[in-house]
């Protein structure tokens, strides 16, 4: 009965996404501009944050604006068959974050080939890449700052293992690596006892939290790479009665990881502004059919969240 329950909810969750926004004359000229937002999935509210921002410039174009997501993190193939439909249909304007960067970078090509701007967001493309124009998180700078804190909570020292979403998606593998790296570079005290990809699934990161500790009594702390994974290592941490003695440092703001942090089980989270990448998403767009120029890379910004500051936020 539970699985039908989230199962719906996801379901109704697409359906008032994939809503337009407008469906009338643009602000560029007599045809109606059509703008979609493939999302990585339909799981995280930083999706929903994004779209959100999308959708509210998109009213202020007065464009068509829909979202469309697969169920999980781990579909590439439904990813690239909804921007098959996108080319098929002829949108004027893709924001995209790719699950999996290289497996999606034919099919960007044949939508640009097709006259469509492509704007990927969230999840950057390898370099030499084509696409229009990029908005995400500075994910290498704020993996850096995330060891940091998290080193500075354990006296940088003792053993942190790492819980992932995805093996091989730009960003998660961006804020995986820049963690390593920092570490290695500034904290010789600190070991890594392992890794391992939860696909971004709250009960699967829940488990693998659970049996870190389990192999590990000693832990220091574990670092979360995105939503999901933060809240599966929070509740693993909660439940384990370790709150407080066990420092979490993940990603992103939710009702969900708010609440731990708040709880003090979870340390802090890397807290991006989604609304800001699906606004400026669209507002490049538009920008290029306009025959302007807007910045190729830019940043939209992240902030380190934790119990004095993640309410304001």
């Amino acid at each position: 009965m539970k699985k039908r329950i989230v199962f719906a909810a996801l379901c109704l969750i697409l359906l008032i996404a994939t809503v337009p926004v407008f469906a009338q004359k643009s602000q560029l000229g007599n045809a109606t501009i059509k703008a979609m937002f493939i999302a990585m999935d339909a799981q995280d509210q930083h999706w929903l944050m994004l779209n959100r921002g999308a959708q509210q410039a998109a009213a202020k174009a007065k464009i068509f604006y829909t979202m469309q997501a697969p169920f999980n993190k781990v579909d590439t193939s439904q990813q690239i068959n909804i921007m098959e439909d996108a080319i098929t249909g002829k949108y004027d304007i893709i924001l995209v974050a790719p699950q999996l960067a290289t497996s999606m970078i034919p099919t960007i090509n044949k939508a640009r080939a097709a006259g469509i701007k492509v704007i990927v967001v969230d999840s950057p493309l390898p370099a030499g890449s084509a696409y229009d124009a990029f908005i995400g998180t500075d994910n290498g700078a704020a993996a850096r700052t995330a060891a940091d804190t998290l080193a500075k909570a354990i006296g940088a020292k003792g053993k942190v293992a790492i819980v992932n979403a995805q093996a091989g998606a730009g960003t998660t593998m961006i804020r995986e690596n820049e963690f390593k790296a920092q570490i290695a570079a500034k904290y010789p005290n600190i070991t890594i006892v392992g890794t391992q990809y939860s696909d971004g699934d709250v009960a699967r990161a829940q488990n693998i939290a659970q049996d870190f500790m389990q192999a590990n009594p000693d832990l220091a702390a574990i670092y979360a790479c995105n939503e999901g994974s933060t809240v599966g290592v929070g509740n693993a941490v909660k439940q384990a009665g370790k709150a407080g003695k066990l420092v979490v440092v993940g990603w992103d703001k939710s009702t969900n990881s708010q609440a731990l942090i708040l709880e003090g089980v979870v340390l802090a989270v890397m807290v991006q502004n989604p609304s800001a990448m699906g606004s400026k998403g669209i507002d490049a767009g538009l920008a290029i059919l306009s025959g302007k120029t807007p910045k190729k890379d830019d940043d939209s910004g992240c902030t380190v969240g934790t119990k004095s500051n993640i309410t304001k936020l």
